[in-house]
């Protein structure tokens, strides 16, 4: 990166790793100096939860608003409903009405810890882009925005050709996804006077098409910013874990868990993570990023209590690391660790231990479990479970018992009486 920025904004964004590529840094630049920048990031609601994939950009929209701009979260309450189809190998499946605004409630309950939606110049809002979606009336949309979509151009963007290339069919209702995602733009423009629109690098062909688009129709100059598509050091897609997806709200995956996956970060990505998912000083990520031996574990320690931080409060972050260190250290139980509790009626005269490693989201399925047992990667009180027949009863289950996958993942089960 050679752009020397003036702008916080764009200074934070390049000095701390979001950055991956920009329409126009120094105009952009420019305008984040000269007064209030709305910009927005889009969020599809195909789940009722977003995961930790869509953290970076969440954090880009906090870091906006921290250095003096105005975010908007777009809900893709109308986009939804064709599903974006850039570097998928196949075809969403379509969700109805109900199912779109159950997801869009429960994501928006993570943005509310991250940005302030208060009735201030940099006051975030939330706007769902159904409100015109829903009301196009086909004809007039072909023949006012379609005009200005070249097929040739559409067919070029490597989202597009790289399903094409496969010979994988590409529905028109998603083609139509891009036309869709850069009629979002022009709308945020002349309804909130938007600037921005911020992506993953995936969405550099959708962003520049909205960019094109509202320069063509409503004459105005906007930008568009993209962050790199994370993965671990070691090649793993950013916000899946061992156990699947590691979802945002605390229903799907709880405090406790989400603290364990950044204390299990790889080494080598701690400094990094540091500087995306936290607001510690950059001296200080570096510092930590740096340690080497048993010292590195006390920077993951510290990654983990400040994200958590962010997403769940301090409150949850200290007893999600009391806990691991009374599980870790002591070789206790901790009070945080995930629990499945069973009525009488679900125990009845027993339960087989595969079951209960299954339903407690130690392993995705019960050939999953038999395979963790049969590799010796499973404990019950800390002790070898070498036996993938054990039946649990209700003396067994007197007081709560801790089933383990491997060192790392641990989860309790009590009867509830």
């Amino acid at each position: 990166m050679t752009y020397h920025p003036k702008s916080e904004f764009m200074s934070v964004m390049i000095e701390r790793g979001f950055l991956a590529d920009c329409t126009d840094y120094q105009a952009l630049d420019d305008a984040m100096l000269s007064g209030v920048v709305p910009a927005y990031i889009g969020f599809d609601a195909t789940a009722t939860s977003l995961h930790v994939g869509s953290l970076i950009q969440i954090m880009m929209l906090r870091w906006l608003q921290k250095t003096g701009h105005k975010p908007i979260t777009l809900m893709g309450g109308g986009t939804t409903k064709v599903g974006d189809p850039s570097f998928r190998a196949d075809e969403r499946p379509l969700l109805d009405d109900a199912a779109i605004q159950a997801n869009i409630d429960g994501i928006q309950k993570v943005f509310a810890t991250y940005i302030d939606y208060s009735d201030t110049p940099t006051g975030a809002v939330m706007v769902n882009n159904a409100e015109w979606l829903d009301e196009l009336n086909y004809i007039e949309f072909l023949r006012d925005i379609g005009r200005h979509f070249s097929v040739n151009r559409m067919l070029s963007f490597e989202s597009v050709k790289s399903r094409l290339d496969r010979e994988q069919s590409l529905s028109f209702l998603e083609f139509n996804y891009m036309i869709l995602q850069a009629y979002d733009f022009l709308e945020l423009n002349r309804r909130y006077g938007c600037l921005l629109q911020m992506g993953g690098s995936d969405q550099w062909g959708n962003i520049v098409n909205g960019i094109d688009l509202t320069r063509r129709v409503l004459d105005q100059e906007i930008y568009g910013l993209t962050s790199p598509l994370l993965t671990t050091s070691d090649g793993k897609k950013m916000g899946k874990s061992a156990d699947g997806a590691v979802w945002l709200n605390a229903e799907m995956r709880s405090p406790y868990e989400f603290w364990q996956f950044w204390r299990n970060t790889t080494d080598a990505d701690v400094g990094r993570f540091l500087k995306l998912y936290t607001e510690l000083p950059l001296d200080e990520c570096d510092r930590l990023g740096a340690l080497a031996g048993s010292e590195i574990n006390d920077a993951k320690i510290v990654l983990a209590n400040e994200v958590t931080t962010l997403l769940h409060g301090a409150e949850a972050a200290r007893a999600a690391e009391a806990t691991a260190r009374e599980v870790f250290e002591k070789g206790g139980v901790g009070d945080e660790l995930p629990t499945l509790e069973l009525s009488p009626e679900e125990l009845g005269d027993g339960i087989s231990v595969v079951q209960l490693i299954v339903r407690s989201g130690l392993a995705k399925s019960g050939k999953d479990a038999k395979r963790l047992i049969a590799e010796n990667g499973a404990r019950i009180d800390d002790a070898p479970l070498t036996d993938a027949g054990l039946m649990l009863d209700a003396s067994a289950l007197s007081s709560p018992v801790k089933l383990s996958a491997g060192k790392k993942r641990h989860a309790l089960v009590k009867l509830n009486t």
